[in-house]
């Protein structure tokens, strides 16, 4: 039977309630929707987050909104551009934490840890873009800080990779299904969807 890292360690892993965490947005911004890095099954990933956003709202639990901004006449997420704007159905609601990162990591050089050590939570649940890249570094940075995190997969959602030794293009949903079990192996608790949380949730 395979095994992750947690389970040889006997850790014990239960989902979080909205009434001790923190839900924690990376990069809802339009370029995955409709700029330069549509995602794969970006739409569905909006309405999962959609409902974590409601269910965190009733709880009245704390909400952090990660954005990214690139360079200065980057491609991708320049400050200028109306495609760094989070997307609109995920905006954030008058005294919602906004906070600004330029490294994949939303630690990296931000007030992150700052403002989770405010709310006095130490349970983050995790969504956004992209799965293998932001919300990744973010959840193993998290563990270095002492946050526990949970992975929403449904809520997250990335792209095709090219093979860097040269094979075939690695479909979204392999880069997807990878990310998620490498978290699950050691930082994360790893759950289907909001569904998932919804006992939890009251």
């Amino acid at each position: 039977m395979t095994r992750t890292l947690l389970d040889i360690a006997g850790v014990v892993r239960r989902a979080p309630s909205f009434h001790d965490s923190i839900l924690l947005i990376i990069d809802h911004q339009l370029e995955y929707r409709i700029g330069g890095l549509v995602l794969a099954g970006i739409e569905d990933a909006i309405r999962e987050n959609q409902r974590l956003l409601k269910m965190a709202r009733v709880a009245a639990a704390p909400v952090i909104h990660i954005v990214t901004h690139g360079r200065p006449g980057s491609p991708i997420f320049a400050r200028s551009s109306p495609l760094s704007a989070i997307i609109p159905e995920l905006a954030p609601l008058a005294g919602e934490c906004v906070i600004e990162k330029d490294f994949p990591s939303s630690f990296a050089g931000t007030t992150l840890a700052e403002a989770i050590a405010q709310t006095g939570r130490r349970s983050l649940i995790v969504t956004g873009f992209m799965t293998h890249m932001c919300v990744s570094t973010t959840v193993r940075a998290a563990l270095d800080h002492g946050f526990a995190c949970t992975v929403v997969a449904a809520a997250t959602a990335t792209r095709d990779l090219p093979d860097p030794l040269g094979g075939a293009t690695i479909p979204a949903a392999t880069v997807q299904h990878t990310a998620l079990a490498e978290l699950a192996d050691r930082f994360a608790l790893v759950v289907a969807n909001s569904e998932s949380l919804a006992p939890f949730a009251q």
